[in-house]
């Protein structure tokens, strides 16, 4: 630790009591690894969707203030009330941010297992990656090939083990293909090459011909855009073609996953038997696991009784999976991190350009195509 400097720069979001957001950076000391710990320097570090509902919220970008703070830059922005009503647990409390991300470990515990890493490029999953240096278990590290780049090491948990959750929900639910939104995200593309990989038939929403022609590029077969005026009739179409009746819906809000279910029942009841006033008895399952819109969801319920709608986080999903089923998601995740699972990004900046008022309000946009990489070490 002699080499090492004894404090590093941390992002951290706070929500004041006055209806302001407060994000800044601070310096904090460089903590000392206990037995089953390690120290990372933390190289690479993604803004996902799920890092942006912590560090934004339901806060005004359009109302974003800079200012600095001993040297540092801070960021202020109003909170109307509603907003604050959904965040009023986190009041006062300055909370780190980042749930990913990759490094060297450069300094650890005692153990037999935390010396192991010591030198080791490794991913990490447990929150605060937002930093120049990560103190956490061994558990939450995964060793990567020694020459592994940052960038293709950042995003190893929460994008490729979603993809593959998606696919182990699908088996043990006992469906047969998939229907995922947003999927020109890099989230997306992993799962069409997955599927494509592991045999499972995919239906693909996107949002514009732009997006089409992305998944076009990588061998998607089955893909409806959204914008198009005959998205119903395609959407339908290609339900029917792959016998789809589990979906995965980032958008969230407004009337998407209604559409999907309604897709999914009129090709279940054109393969019906027997007419039933309560429709199919084909069970069709759509999960909400992103907040793109945040707006209502909103259902037309034109898809009979034998249906569901629920949300899925992958925190809770790997608990329940059991360590078996985890440690070879992982597995995989590192034997094709460079193919598979390769993350694309389109901006890289430091953690002083996260607090730039015009790039945090270009990268809360969260468009598609478009995805952040901070280099905290500049």
């Amino acid at each position: 630790m002699t080499d090492l400097p004894t404090h590093g720069l941390q992002l951290l979001t706070l929500v004041r009591d006055d209806a302001t957001l407060e994000i800044s950076l601070v310096n904090q000391p460089v903590p000392t690894p206990r037995d089953h710990e390690v120290l990372v320097e933390v190289l690479a570090t993604p803004i996902n969707p799920s890092d942006l509902g912590l560090l934004v919220g339901a806060a005004d970008v359009s109302t974003l203030r800079a200012s600095e703070r001993d040297g540092l830059p801070v960021l202020t922005a109003d909170i109307a009330a509603p907003g604050m009503r959904a965040m009023a647990g986190r009041v006062g409390e300055a909370m780190p941010v980042g749930n990913e991300g990759c490094g060297v470990v450069v300094a650890a515990g005692a153990s037999p297992a935390a010396q192991a890493l010591l030198g080791k490029t490794v991913a990490l999953l447990g929150g605060a990656m937002y930093a120049q240096y990560r103190c956490l278990s061994v558990a939450a590290c995964m060793e990567l090939p020694d020459g592994t780049a940052p960038e293709d090491g950042a995003s190893c948990f929460v994008n490729p083990l979603t993809a593959l959750a998606f696919t182990e929900v699908m088996r043990a639910e006992g469906h047969s293909a998939l229907v995922h939104t947003a999927a020109a995200s890099n989230l997306g593309q992993m799962l069409v090459r997955i599927c494509a990989a592991d045999g499972i038939p995919l239906v693909n929403i996107v949002r514009s011909s732009a997006q089409v022609a992305l998944l076009e590029g990588i061998g998607a077969t089955h893909i409806v855009d959204s914008s198009a005026e005959d998205f119903r009739s395609k959407l339908g179409a290609a339900i029917e073609a792959t016998g789809a009746t589990c979906g995965f819906d980032a958008i969230g809000g407004g009337k998407l996953s209604g559409q999907i279910l309604a897709a999914m029942e009129v090709a279940a009841v054109k393969s019906a038997k027997t007419y039933s006033r309560y429709g199919s008895d084909t069970f069709k399952q759509v999960y909400v696991y992103g907040m793109l819109d945040v707006g209502p969801t909103i259902l037309d319920r034109s898809f009979g009784l034998s249906w569901a709608l629920s949300g899925f986080l992958l925190t809770p999903f790997m608990a329940k999976a059991g360590p078996e089923v985890v440690a070879r998601m992982r597995a995989r995740v590192v034997a094709e991190l460079t193919t598979t699972f390769k993350s694309h990004y389109s901006h890289n900046i430091s953690l002083h350009e996260a607090l730039d008022p015009a790039v945090l309000t270009a990268y809360n946009a969260k468009r598609t195509g478009e995805k952040y990489l901070i280099r905290p070490k500049g």
